[in-house]
């Protein structure tokens, strides 16, 4: 697993512990919610950075005001069609005013990351082959124009006549109007 920043590839200064390990002394970790939730009086208590995981399917909604003075939340994507982690990114940012790192785990698929970073998350645990490869070869895809601001650190521009529109402040491509037989729609 690699962890994959705008700036590329970094290490990670966090541990990812079981709910069974022990907590060590020092070191940055990332601990489960529910070791979270039982344990959050010892886990503030530590002079190390802790951060917490939420799994898929996790029903982290109640907590999301509590996780926001974490330094670190890594949101687990289960599979392409599950986009709760979405949801959770987009209200910690907006909502909570999460600063910390956002980092999406789990299936961390290439079309989606742009999304993701438009939705506050900006670190990546990537496992999938095809998606290490995109990145590690600088290829980001993804749409130019948005109909919605973006949360975190996504710079963008208001494009042409629709302030509604957004458009990536580091794309160069002027805005056209469409030709051919549905340019008047």
């Amino acid at each position: 697993m690699a962890l994959w920043r705008l700036g590329g590839f970094a290490d990670d200064g966090f541990a990812r512990l079981a709910d069974a390990d022990a907590l060590p002394s020092d070191g940055a970790v990332i601990v489960s919610l529910g070791r979270w939730l039982s344990e959050r009086e010892t886990l503030t208590a530590r002079p190390a950075p802790v951060g917490v995981a939420v799994e898929a399917g996790a029903d982290a909604q109640a907590h999301l005001a509590d996780l926001a003075g974490r330094p670190l939340i890594a949101l687990a994507f289960a599979k392409f069609a599950d986009g709760r982690a979405f949801s959770y990114a987009r209200l910690l940012r907006d909502r909570h005013g999460f600063r910390g790192e956002l980092r999406a785990t789990g299936d961390v698929l290439i079309d989606e990351i742009p999304l993701m970073l438009r939705c506050g998350f900006d670190a990546f645990e990537v496992e999938n082959g095809p998606t290490l490869a995109a990145l590690e070869a600088g290829r980001l895809p993804g749409p130019a124009i948005h109909y919605q601001p973006a949360s975190g650190a996504v710079a963008e521009t208001s494009p042409g006549p629709r302030p509604w529109l957004r458009a990536s402040a580091a794309e160069d491509r002027p805005l056209s109007r469409p030709r051919g037989p549905s340019a008047d729609c």
